[in-house]
């Protein structure tokens, strides 16, 4: 089953509520958080997460594209969201990170950029419950999905079901009812989508995605 994270990068800002309410029928709400330091895009904090997370119909799954998460994710995971997801790149230790992401409560994520060797993290994976593969370089929406990134989903998938682990592979950035096929052939499922969702009539389009991926399920 592909569970499908609407991001609300998306959404209209001034109308948040009712965005949230036209994704209800998703699996999560995919929260970017962006500190335009780890990236070059500025967008929301605690504040506005904690309101999305106060009228959202749906678990929160937070992406932290911001510097230093070891000190700044627990928050995160205080407010109730129910995924806390931190870069690989910005965290000076992922493992104690996840640990204390776990305690809280949520469930613990580390994301790779598009240039990230997963290789590293193979031996940690059962100290995350998920690995987001970034397939397009975070900061923007509306970028192009990057298919040079499926030979890593696959060495992670490959590593998850050796081990038979319980971790979530999600993808991000340029998620389509094309592009979501070619990742969940090469491991993932779960799915950030944003631009595609809003674009349209948003549980239309998280039914044409889901329907995508069971086409092409074996």
């Amino acid at each position: 089953m592909a569970r499908i994270n609407p991001s609300i990068l998306a959404a209209d800002f001034v109308n948040l509520e009712r965005d949230l309410d036209r994704i209800a029928t998703a699996d999560l709400v995919h929260v970017d958080v962006m500190d335009n330091h780890f990236v070059p895009n500025l967008t929301f904090g605690p504040q506005m997460v904690e309101r999305i997370q106060a009228v959202s119909a749906i678990p929160l799954d937070v992406h932290l594209m911001i510097d230093d998460p070891d000190r700044w994710a627990p928050g995160y995971a205080e407010l109730g969201a129910y995924s806390v997801t931190f870069h690989a790149e910005a965290a000076a230790d992922p493992v104690a990170l996840a640990r204390r992401l776990r305690a809280i409560g949520a469930r613990a994520g580390i994301a790779l950029k598009p240039g990230t060797d997963a290789a590293p993290y193979l031996d940690l994976l059962p100290e995350f419950d998920q690995v987001l593969v970034m397939t397009v370089e975070p900061g923007f929406g509306g970028q192009s999905f990057m298919p040079e990134t499926m030979p890593k989903l696959r060495a992670l998938r490959e590593a998850v079901e050796a081990r038979g682990l319980d971790v979530w592979l999600q993808v991000d950035g340029g998620v389509t009812a094309e592009t979501i096929v070619t990742a969940a052939e090469n491991g993932a499922d779960t799915f950030v989508a944003g631009s595609s969702v809003f674009r349209g009539e948003p549980a239309e389009q998280i039914a044409g995605l889901r329907a995508a991926v069971a086409a092409h399920s074996h």
